[in-house]
């Protein structure tokens, strides 16, 4: 019964709104938030929000957090430096936020203190502040790595893109 629910989910629910719930300045806004951020701590935040997932990816059992995983790898997030990648990952279809880190930060952060941000997330989508609910979590994981991981004064490359991606 899961299964179905999630196939008539990623079918048929209303990811087709992606571009209306995050036009360009919710994109633009969300990317100063992120570079905001790395000016006061040393990790790497790639944001990416995806609509729904394939079909197949569904019936293959494919969940948010094996797709968070997946984008975490693609997307080089684990490439950094300093091991300190963060990936906030959004699947709108199933009402999903996964947050992966690299595992400088994993040593450092509690599962607890990133369940905290998608909770403070999961509430501003249910009002349906997309935007807000984005850079709620960008600030927040900011915030936990400025704690963990603050800047050194020391000049540092970006060495992942701050626009979010719309997948």
């Amino acid at each position: 019964m899961m299964e179905m629910q999630r196939i008539t989910t990623n079918l048929f629910g209303a990811w087709f709104q992606i571009g209306k719930q995050f036009p360009k300045s919710a994109l633009d806004a969300i990317a100063a938030s992120v570079a905001a951020g790395e000016k006061t701590h040393r990790g790497e935040l790639r944001v990416a929000v995806e609509s729904r997932l394939p079909f197949a990816a569904v019936t293959d059992g494919v969940t948010a957090r094996d797709r968070a995983a997946d984008l975490f790898a693609h997307l080089r997030v684990w490439d950094t430096e300093e091991n300190c990648g963060v990936l906030l990952y959004v699947l709108l279809a199933e009402h999903r936020i996964e947050i992966v880190a690299d595992r400088g930060i994993a040593r450092k952060v509690s599962a607890a203190e990133w369940e905290a941000i998608t909770s403070h997330m999961r509430d501003e989508f249910a009002k349906g502040h997309y935007r807000e609910a984005v850079v709620t979590g960008v600030d927040e994981a900011g915030a936990l790595l400025a704690r963990h991981f603050p800047a050194d004064g020391t000049p540092r490359t970006n060495e992942l893109p701050d626009q979010p991606l719309l997948l």
